[in-house]
């Protein structure tokens, strides 16, 4: 029964309340209502580290029996095998402690069903066999149902405290005593959990758990709606315990709660206005940009616009679309193929970068750009030989063949290349191209070269939050800059690699983070296409990563709490935005591997 116990524990995740970024609506903690339902008592709620565990109780055959209903009452099911002795049992464990984390306490709600008396008195008789848990510190004994009458609160042990109402007011020698208020929450509103509650009910809500916490005192509502957007919308009104019978279903949410939801202090990316000069004309573009956000889906871009007070520069663009983004041989790609369909215009297997399915090498964009004149750029925030950036020049069926990637860079045509290495990239580039100029560093490359450069900055592989600094904008107007020199014009891809690492994660912090990054480059390409006149901006992503959706917020305040189905891909089809030149070309919906042909096409 122990193993079992254990791995139910590993299963839930250890739970905890938890809090956010910088601040939570989840600042509750777990009431199991009805505790004794569960398919495990007791330790259902224990592992999910629930603050309080509800006991319906009844007297039966001179002892304390536990259910919610007298028929439902069996000779087995005693307060004291159910939790009494469990309660015992860790406190010696634990030397004093219900568990190795020394802050964990719980309440014991007792609902006492049988008239007040005998059933107390016999209540209080079997606890007072229990001394390690009526002296515990970390075990608090809270009755319900069936009370003593207020002016006998008093003639109980002191070890006996009460779950008071919101509306009563207490004596000032027993109020101690009550710890707990609550309530049916259908008193102050009848909303369904769905949307938000309606404002004058909310205010009623927030009236009664002010005055509440004025009293220094703890609320729960009970008959409350039991589901993801009611925890969220309960949870903002300051409540203290959140009344559940989904104890693994709300354990987790607030476990992931924590990483998945977010606010920004204050607007951290600046918002460019485009002319829309150039946009949407019939003219064939000069240069071409097309940055790819890796695993931005619709619901992190939103995310970013949320948590910069409904600001963001990818919602300037007035064409878009949405790509879908199968692979091959499966309904959920990875970046390999993902781009592989950018930059060659076909579907191939997961993993297979700039080859067909069968593993035949197919050309890749750079070499059209070039029977044009034009030179190419590829940046990324994130290693050069990653699937990404090498879809655009190398030809291997397994994306993580690093070392036969970089060589591939030898027999296309790059004209530069920026991200991060791996060690021993410096000598494989020396000794295989010798054509590249290598730097670790953008403030080394000159302003003005005709050579080719590669640039392996180790700052550029760092995430937002460790480091990486302003680093892709400043590679994007390095890269603009040396490419410009080109008469026939250029071909830029960058990618913001790291998106894709917030949604691995499930880490709303990481997301925001990259994507306003991210949204600082699609700025910079906005305002460079204004200038130019002949530049047609591309933005899209390879695919979707973590299933993310946006199921609170609020963008006054910088505030944005999403919820993940996965740690990996998904087929969601993802937005494209186009601006400049023949934008029209890319609005509608397409497979991925119309953007390779709607560039060309641009382009001629």
């Amino acid at each position: 029964m122990r193993i079992k116990l254990l791995l139910f524990s590993f299963l839930l995740g250890g739970a905890t309340q938890v809090t956010s970024q910088e601040k939570s609506a989840l600042s509750y903690r777990i009431h199991s209502h009805n505790d004794y339902e569960q398919p495990i008592p007791f330790w259902t709620a224990y592992y999910a580290k629930a603050g309080s565990i509800e006991v319906d109780i009844y007297l039966a055959n001179g002892g304390i029996l536990v259910a919610h209903d007298k028929e439902d009452l069996r000779p087995d099911k005693t307060i004291q095998n159910l939790y009494l002795d469990p309660l015992r049992q860790l406190l010696k464990e634990h030397q004093g402690q219900l568990s190795a984390d020394k802050n964990y306490a719980v309440q014991l709600l007792i609902d006492i069903k049988s008239p007040t008396n005998p059933c107390l008195d016999t209540l209080v008789s079997i606890l007072k066999t229990y001394p390690e848990i009526i002296q515990s510190k970390s075990i608090q004994l809270v009755l319900s149902g069936n009370k003593p009458p207020v002016a006998d609160f008093a003639n109980y042990p002191d070890f006996i405290l009460y779950d008071g109402l919101p509306w009563e007011n207490y004596p000032a020698s027993i109020t101690q005593r009550v710890p707990l208020l609550s309530a049916n929450l259908q008193k102050y509103t009848k909303w369904n959990g769905k949307g938000i509650i309606p404002e004058k009910e909310r205010k009623e809500l927030e009236k009664v758990i002010a005055e509440t916490h004025a009293k220094g005192k703890k609320i729960r509502f009970w008959n409350a709606p039991d589901f993801i957007n009611a925890w969220f919308e309960l949870g903002k009104l300051g409540i203290d315990y959140m009344n559940t019978d989904h104890i693994p279903e709300l354990a987790g949410f607030m476990e992931k709660s924590a990483n998945s939801g977010f606010q920004n202090k204050e607007k951290s990316t600046s918002i460019y206005l485009p002319s829309y000069k150039s946009d949407g004309i019939k003219k064939a573009p000069k240069n071409i940009i097309l940055l790819i956000g890796d695993g931005m889906g619709l619901a992190q871009i939103h995310a970013a616009y949320s948590a910069n007070f409904n600001q963001l520069n990818l919602y300037q663009f007035k064409t878009t679309g949405l790509s879908r983004t199968s692979s091959y041989d499966s309904y959920i790609t990875d970046s390999a193929p993902g781009s592989t369909a950018f930059s060659a215009g076909i579907k191939t297997n997961n993993r297979a970068v700039g080859v067909d399915h069968t593993g035949v090498a197919v050309p890749l964009l750079p070499i059209y750009m070039k029977e044009r004149g034009k030179k190419t750029a590829i940046v990324s925030t994130g290693d050069i030989t990653d699937a990404t950036p090498a879809d655009f020049y190398a030809h291997q069926s397994e994306r993580s063949s690093s070392e036969a990637i970089l060589k591939d860079l030898a027999t296309e045509p790059i004209d530069l290349l920026m991200g991060s290495g791996q060690k021993g990239f410096d000598g494989i580039i020396r000794q295989s191209m010798p054509d590249f100029q290598v730097s670790n560093s953008l403030e080394t490359v000159p302003d003005k070269t005709q050579k080719k450069w590669i640039v392996l900055e180790d700052r550029a592989g760092k995430s937002i939050l460790k480091g990486r600094g302003n680093w892709a904008v400043e590679a994007f107007k390095k890269s603009t800059a040396l490419l410009s020199q080109n008469k026939a014009g250029f071909f830029l891809m960058q990618e913001g690699a790291q998106i894709d690492n917030g949604g691995h994660n499930n880490q709303m912090a990481t997301i925001v983070h990259e994507l306003l990054d991210f949204d600082q480059v699609v700025k910079a390409a906005l305002e460079f296409a204004d200038q130019n006149g002949e530049t047609l901006v591309i933005v899209t992503a390879d695919h979707e990563t973590g299933g993310l959706t946006l199921v609170n917020g609020d963008p006054s305040k910088g505030i944005v709490n999403g919820h993940f189905s996965t740690n990996d891909h998904t087929a969601t089809p993802v937005p494209v935005f186009a601006y400049g030149p023949r934008s029209y070309l890319f609005s509608g919906v397409y497979e991925n591997t119309a953007i390779h042909t709607k560039i060309k096409e641009a382009v001629k």
